[in-house]
């Protein structure tokens, strides 16, 4: 049965001049995009040298994917959960599939080589590790994902200060977590370049009819994502989206979901979950996902983008609020955890859930949670949990330990 499309929206989109001017009231955008009722999406539209700086690092995404295997394989860091350099077929689809639609580069545009601290290294190494770049067989790319990088780091930026101004406005509390200052001293921000392998004959009509077929559900966990537009090649040559049902789409907070697009010239910023947990919610994060193209005329098609994740240090102290209405679970109220810790419970969490083997596991684990236990105490069992789970201790040993804490929590630590 055919469903009606979801209504396609642009999102609020500011001027380059405006967005530069700190002297601009520009709250009332900045709720209209990321506020409450917002799409949790704002663009900004006439940045200088932008356009040439897009083309110039899309254009180099179909020549990394297409590198000697062996010459891709030199680029990979499993030790960072590939989180530096090439990957493919690593992730997981929300099927639990390898996906294999897509291979991404991940780099810090900013500094090469983080930390030389090798602890760090190998407690965050999916922030502290090392750039890896393809110098021999493609050098052109350094240069270009820095560059696009910087520019939407740049622009990242004067959006977070409007977005204090307008926290602070709201809240009227006159000391905030800055989103401006945290970024900017941020050794964390990662770039990502994807590129979508042109799809075969035999698949241009295939039966998925997912709206998530392309990139699942999910909310971003950092502060601030600048997005590019999509770029889609045939043959060598550019040509427009062959789908019009195909992009971005956004679940609104009263549930509806619509598509959203935005200009090839602009570049697009997405709040994550990390800014809305600090802003008590004055700037929002939404769910969102994006479709592949589907039809005759999607046979042979390539898509490349490029996407620049803003967060905080590693080490910054994110000092949770009264009201945590994110991730309770593993987030107690009035807490302080630094992002990495952060950034760790989530990203464990988020694989024992796609591990089909731990999946039992875990929701027996949480099921063993009294809901009177008490937020610290709930959270901190599962915090416990999660290690346990990632430790591959068997499942008696960890529900053993899980009924153990909560009768000696006080006075024990897990192993």
């Amino acid at each position: 049965m055919n469903m009606s499309a979801p209504p396609t929206l642009r999102p609020v989109t500011i001027p380059f001049s405006e967005i530069k001017d700190r002297t601009a009231n520009l709250s009332l955008k900045i709720e209209e995009g990321f506020g409450p009722n917002g799409l949790g999406i704002i663009s900004v539209s006439e940045v200088p040298g932008y356009s040439s700086l897009r083309q110039n690092l899309l254009h180099l995404s179909p020549r990394l994917a297409c590198l000697p295997e062996e010459t891709r394989k030199k680029l990979e860091d499993p030790d960072s959960r590939y989180n530096f350099g090439w990957s493919h077929g690593k992730e997981k689809l929300e099927s639990g599939k390898a996906d294999m639609l897509k291979g991404s580069f991940y780099a810090n545009p900013v500094l090469d080589i983080p930390t030389t601290e090798e602890s760090l290294i190998k407690r965050y190494p999916s922030y502290c590790g090392s750039n890896i770049w393809p110098n021999d067989s493609l050098p052109e790319l350094e240069h270009a994902f820095k560059a696009l990088g910087q520019l939407i780091l740049d622009v990242g930026l004067m959006v977070a200060y409007h977005c204090d101004q307008y926290v602070r406005k709201g809240s009227g509390r006159s000391k905030i977590e800055e989103l401006e200052h945290t970024l900017a001293r941020s050794r964390c921000q990662k770039g990502r370049l994807l590129y979508y392998f042109p799809v075969d004959s035999s698949k241009c009509n295939g039966k998925d009819e997912s709206m998530s077929s392309w990139c699942g559900w999910h909310t971003d966990h950092g502060s601030l994502t600048g997005l590019t537009c999509a770029m889609f090649i045939k043959n060598g040559f550019e040509v427009s989206c062959p789908d019009s049902a195909a992009g971005l789409y956004i679940r609104t907070r009263n549930g509806d979901i619509v598509r959203v697009i935005y200009g090839k010239e602009e570049i697009a910023y997405q709040i994550g979950e990390t800014t809305e947990i600090l802003s008590q919610g004055y700037l929002c994060a939404t769910p969102h996902c994006v479709r592949a193209p589907k039809g005759e005329s999607t046979f042979g098609i390539e898509r490349s983008t490029f996407a620049l994740f803003m967060q905080p240090d590693w080490d910054e102290k994110l000092n949770f609020p009264e009201e945590v209405h994110i991730h309770r679970e593993l987030i107690a109220s009035n807490h302080a955890l630094t992002f990495g810790e952060y950034s760790e419970l989530l990203l464990d969490n988020y694989e024992i859930i796609l591990s089909s083997r731990d999946q039992p596991v875990y929701a027996k684990l949480m099921g063993k949670v009294p809901p009177n236990s008490g937020e610290r105490k709930s959270c901190g069992i599962r915090r416990k949990c999660l290690l346990m789970v990632k430790q591959q201790k068997t499942r008696f040993y960890i529900l053993g330990r899980c009924v153990y804490m909560l009768l000696y929590w006080e006075d024990h630590d897990s192993d």
